[in-house]
């Protein structure tokens, strides 16, 4: 589907600022100055001498504050996700990143000085009324005592981390978008757009797409290894100077999730990798090859995938929304008939999909790169489930609207399951349906075990850089094969060229540690969509509860709510088994 077909689909971004564009953001993040001045004033020193009322009102000032610089932090970065190459965008993502640390740094001292209150000071204060909105985002910021700098050592770490970090990974994405991928007799395309091409029916579009992608990561790659090193190099500063056990343990706190519990996630899936590699047996067979190659992996099958105009995905995905929920589907509607998704791919637009919350007094927005396959329908599905997680949480306030990333998937991958139901059901002959759950199962593949694959590239890459120092490009492609190759076994060949695609992953540079969140989330998410199965409509409002919930609870209190219990140990093998069960049935459609 050419650019042009879904060109008017881009969002209004005028709300974030009331309009002022630029100016709008100086304008927020001047009153967001002004008061976190003044609340420094008041309170610094003496956080310890609030009582209950007290904290309530430095609360509510303080989500007050924060709500003014996202507006303004939002409008940069997603005027800057459409267009990466104009320069005006990137340096009004600087400027407000900038303007916005100077912000927060006023306000470190509260955060500081609450995380060092006794436990029994702390309880008390924690019971006081009107902290509805704040009281998990309060008790979740204590976890983090042990890991505390001095106040002084915390502003330089938030300051410097503009011309640090933040810089390292701007640069990264700026260097991605402005990558073109050549095929020969060919205009240049976006190496989204070459990506999206690995799902062609025909081998030889595959292969030449890998080769054209391959050859476009060449130039760049001895600077995003660059990049990755530097990066990787602060974060193992970073977890030692904050006493964090092993590389991961920063981010699992973030997630509320126990390195414990992490680690048995990752070990059950590691253990069940004959999945990926007997579907992918199976997946060579329906392909007529007698192996994959790894430009294989996403192909589909002959016959099966059709194009879907804009109008029409729309369509499907309100519709199967609706059938849910009238709530639900409503909700959808809004975003588009509000202007609050942007569909086309263009040239310097950042790749893939993603939803933005932003903050709760606007509303969340979406961007695709929709290209009419089918698997943009079920990505239009995936992000729209984010964006009514977003929207549904926002009474939760900017402080817990957001949950941790291991339960963010919930509602994407639920919304997807609806819509892939849809989809099912209404597919036109049994080659349709068999494509559908072929397409499912690349999804449970590479969301469970390809993202589990990832996540042992990040730890094999950040011990390594910890115990060796600086590694090669060489000695990254090493570590891409290994922890790939565990997961394929001998099902599929890895192509020298592949050996340098662990460099355009967006993950690894701006949220280590964050990929195996995709599959708690998958699995979480298949396990909510089977008690669903299981309860029928009397679900619904335990769903939409759930969804409305944000992150005013923990993971565990969260998935409750559905009926699940994460600290039973069979949890996740339960979960790897529903996708165990959906392969026989794949290979049961195949055998039809």
């Amino acid at each position: 589907m050419a650019a042009t077909d879904v060109a008017d689909i881009a969002w209004d971004l005028d709300p974030l600022v009331d309009g002022e564009g630029a100016e709008g953001c100086d304008r927020l993040i001047d009153e967001a100055d002004e008061r976190a001045a003044a609340f420094a004033a008041e309170h610094a020193g003496k956080v310890a001498q609030l009582d209950g009322p007290g904290l309530v009102a430095a609360m509510e000032e303080l989500a007050g504050i924060y709500e003014l610089v996202m507006r303004a932090g939002s409008y940069a970065s997603l005027r800057f996700a459409v267009d990466q190459a104009d320069p005006a965008n990137g340096a009004l993502v600087a400027h407000v990143q900038e303007r916005g640390t100077a912000v927060e740094t006023k306000l470190l001292f509260f955060e500081l000085e609450w995380a060092a209150l006794d436990d029994e000071r702390a309880e008390e204060l924690l019971g006081a009324d009107g902290l509805d909105l704040s009281r998990h985002y309060l008790r979740t910021a204590r976890r983090y005592r042990p890991h505390l700098l001095s106040e002084p050592e915390e502003r330089l770490m938030t300051e410097k981390a503009v011309t640090g970090r933040n810089a390292w990974g701007r640069l990264h994405g700026e260097l991605l978008a402005a990558m073109t991928v050549t095929l020969a007799g060919e205009e240049p395309v976006t190496l989204d757009i070459a990506l999206s091409r690995l799902s062609s029916t025909d081998r030889e579009v595959r292969r030449a797409n890998a080769l054209a992608i391959t050859a476009a990561l060449e130039p760049g790659l001895r600077t995003r290894a660059y990049i990755s090193n530097t990066l990787m190099a602060d974060k193992a500063t970073d977890d030692r100077l904050r006493d964090y056990a092993t590389w991961i343990s920063s981010r699992n706190l973030a997630n509320e999730a126990s390195d414990e519990s992490v680690s048995a996630l990752v070990a059950t899936v590691r253990n069940a990798y004959d999945i990926p590699q007997r579907w992918y047996r199976l997946k060579a067979q329906l392909l007529g090859v007698d192996r994959l190659a790894d430009y294989d992996r996403m192909a589909a099958l002959p016959g099966g995938d059709e194009d879907i105009p804009f109008d029409s995905a729309r369509d499907i995905v309100l519709s199967s929304f609706q059938e849910f929920s009238p709530l639900l589907g409503d909700t959808a509607r809004r975003f588009f008939d509000e202007r609050w998704i942007d569909a086309p791919p263009r040239s310097a637009k950042r790749g893939g999909a993603f939803c933005s919350y932003t903050v709760p007094s606007v509303h969340p927005y979406v961007l695709l790169n929709y290209t009419a396959r089918r698997r943009d329908v079920l990505t239009l599905a995936h992000e729209l489930g984010h964006g009514l997680h977003a929207a549904l949480a926002i009474p939760r306030g900017v402080l817990e609207q957001h949950t941790p990333l291991t339960v963010c998937e919930t509602a994407s991958v639920f919304g997807e399951t609806l819509v892939f139901t849809r989809l099912l059901d209404e597919a036109p002959d049994p080659q349709s349906r068999l494509s559908l759950l072929a397409g499912a199962l690349d999804d449970s593949v590479a969301t469970v075990f390809r993202q589990t694959a990832m996540h042992h590239f990040e730890e094999l890459a950040h011990t390594a850089r910890r115990e060796d120092g600086e590694l090669s490009v060489d000695r990254f492609g090493e570590l891409w094969l290994e922890s790939q190759g565990e997961m394929l076994g001998d099902a599929v060949e890895m192509t020298e060229g592949y050996r340098s695609w662990w460099s355009y992953i967006p993950h690894f540079i701006n949220t280590p540690g964050y990929v195996y969140a995709y599959a708690y989330g998958k699995l979480l998410a298949l396990s909510v969509y089977a008690r669903y199965l299981q309860e029928g409509e009397a679900f619904v409002p335990s769903y939409i509860e759930l969804l409305s919930a944000g992150g005013s609870r923990s993971p565990e209190d969260l998935a409750a709510i559905a009926g699940l219990d994460l600290a039973d140990p069979g949890f996740w093998a339960a979960g790897i088994e529903l996708v165990r069960n959906q392969l026989t049935a794949a290979e049961q459609a195949a055998a039809a």
